[in-house]
């Protein structure tokens, strides 16, 4: 009995440490630290890819300024945040790509008119402020400003990471669920800004906000959710069976 109690106890407090340290369960972008961090009034932890998302719209001039937080699928692979002026989902995006080269954060301008034809290109729309870092965690983070439509209350984004390079231009990303449903909309109007992913690969008919959340304090997805009540259920349950021993 002592022997048992002794592994429960050795359990109880291995699971107590890891929901200390595991930054898969704690981490959301208000725990974020960035450059130039107080230039964004608002954060959203993005649903699918561990993306994050820190920005301020200027609704007098029409720009938007951005902080992109993502890991790439791979150490020397990218990633990438868009707006779709003309619809949901990758084709037509107007992308900010990032990826380590020589040991620096490069950010290119991309221009996704296909699956198959992807140029470097100046935007649809004028940016500026263009700029990239890594972070100790293994994260790369996109920083750049934008003009938007004028009096615009919502964009068409999309985020993405992938695994490899090629002389400056991104390689195919995967096509796991989390891949293709990397899509959203971004609310801007009444200092909005909650983000709602695509349910299905196809685009939604109608893009609205996620119910519940606050963008303010980081909009915590449902995916996130699910995976911190499971983990607390566990831990929850380890340290009942140690107090019945």
């Amino acid at each position: 009995m002592a022997t048992f109690s002794a592994v429960a106890m050795s359990l109880g407090l291995s699971f107590f440490l890891l929901l200390l340290v595991s930054p898969a369960v704690s981490l959301t972008c208000t725990s974020q630290t960035l450059k130039n961090k107080e230039k964004f009034d608002k954060c959203l932890d993005l649903p699918v890819l561990d993306s994050y998302l820190h920005y301020s719209y200027n609704a007098t001039n029409s720009s938007l300024s951005i902080a992109f937080v993502a890991p790439p699928a791979k150490p020397q692979g990218w990633i990438a945040w868009a707006i779709n002026p003309t619809g949901q989902g990758m084709i037509g995006s107007q992308a900010l790509l990032a990826f380590k080269s020589d040991n620096k954060v490069v950010v290119k301008t991309l221009d996704v008119s296909s699956f198959s034809s992807i140029s470097e290109s100046k935007l649809s729309f004028e940016t500026w402020d263009l700029s990239g870092e890594a972070t100790s965690n293994g994260n790369l983070v996109i920083y750049g400003s934008m003009k938007v439509e004028e009096k615009a209350e919502m964009l068409n984004q999309v985020w993405q990471v992938g695994s490899e390079v090629e002389d400056g231009m991104p390689l195919k990303h995967g096509f796991q669920p989390e891949n293709m449903k990397s899509k959203g909309t971004l609310v801007l109007a009444g200092g909005g800004g909650s983000v709602n992913a695509s349910s299905t690969n196809a685009p939604s008919s109608s893009p609205t906000a996620t119910p519940g959340e606050d963008p303010v304090k980081g909009g915590q997805s449902l995916i996130k959710s699910n995976h911190l009540a499971s983990f607390f259920g566990f831990v929850f349950f380890v340290a009942s069976v140690f107090l019945l021993i």
